[in-house]
């Protein structure tokens, strides 16, 4: 990276042709005599590829016109990816002149750029004169603007993938512990305010180990997949479901009494028994989960609730797995 040192060049070639101006938008329906008035307190500047010509960190008293080559816009640092590339017609500086402060973004040239540098008192005084010149920049930095609300609109798109991403398990599609810890701890928080009974089921793949030592990882993340897609069949909306961990899933049920949990738990077990017997890419690799549930009472915290649901379910591992434990 370097910075720009180049000194400005003089514009004698646009004082002899100052029609070859009305071409850039800066200019458009501005008569050539008009700009003739301003373009000798002007210059021309030419930058190489990588010069930096803009920085946070200097004062810029200038308004650049691109004539030739390409100017890339970098919020950050040049290092990072460009938010846009600006083109022949296309303006920088505009920002330093409306807040009187230093650029808010680095500009850096991508190859060999010709730039018309015009003096910010000589752009105030070209606006005072031609009504033209003022339409036109009002154009270029509404142009701007909307050409930043959607790299914002682009932006937030890409945030909340990454959100999503940070919350998602990888190979099930269902949330993560970390989602699981801090949403079940609202919705605990929740029902305990609105006196509303809560429950947790806890759910393990049986002999889930000698899926992958006898058949492979990718059976034994098969089956994890299994397991979630019957999860997600036999619970409701409002219930939050997630990988715990390994073989391990949990789920909460807001507003569910205990007997009413065990039942629900009964159906997944069997559910994932009927639905995947088969399925798992191994004939006679039978599938089946064991459950734990507990009821949340006032004094639990998630921890607490946790400990006594994965209690229930290793009673039911105990009792030769494939069933509901209280």
């Amino acid at each position: 990276m370097m910075d720009c040192q180049e000194e400005a060049a003089p514009v004698d070639d646009l004082l002899n042709h100052p029609e070859c101006l009305t071409e850039l938008r800066l200019f458009r329906s501005v008569s050539p005599e008009t700009m003739a008035l301003y373009l000798e307190e002007c210059s021309v500047r030419t930058i190489a590829p990588d010069e930096v010509l803009l920085s946070p960190d200097r004062p810029n008293h200038y308004f650049f016109v691109v004539l030739e080559g390409a100017l890339q816009i970098h919020l950050d640092s040049v290092d990072q990816q460009a938010l846009t590339t600006l083109g022949a017609g296309d303006c920088v500086g505009e920002m330093s002149i409306l807040e009187s402060k230093n650029p808010s973004a680095y500009v850096m040239a991508v190859e060999e750029t010709r730039l018309l540098t015009i003096p910010h008192d000589t752009l105030w005084a070209m606006i005072n004169v031609s009504h033209a010149i003022a339409r036109n920049l009002l154009v270029i930095l509404s142009q701007r603007v909307r050409s930043d609300n959607r790299i914002i609109a682009d932006s937030v798109v890409i945030m909340r993938q990454y959100e999503r991403k940070s919350v998602t398990d990888a190979l099930t599609g269902l949330y993560n512990r970390h989602w699981m810890e801090d949403m079940f701890r609202r919705e605990l928080r929740r029902c305990r305010i609105s006196q509303k009974s809560a429950c947790l089921i806890m759910v393990d793949v049986d002999g889930f180990k000698s899926y992958n030592n006898d058949f492979g990882h990718l059976v034994g993340d098969h089956a994890l997949c299994c397991v979630a897609d019957s999860l997600r069949d036999h619970f409701r909306p409002t219930d939050l479901i997630a990988r715990f961990g390994g073989d391990e899933f949990s789920i909460l049920l807001p507003d569910t009494t205990f007997e009413d949990a065990l039942n629900v738990a009964e159906r997944v077990r069997n559910g994932v028994e009927q639905n995947n017997a088969g399925q798992v890419g191994t004939e006679g690799a039978a599938l089946t989960v064991s459950l734990g549930v507990a009821e949340a009472d006032t004094a639990d915290s998630l921890e607490s609730l946790l400990e006594r649901a994965d209690a229930a379910l290793y009673r039911s591992k105990l009792r030769g797995r494939n069933r509901v434990s209280r």
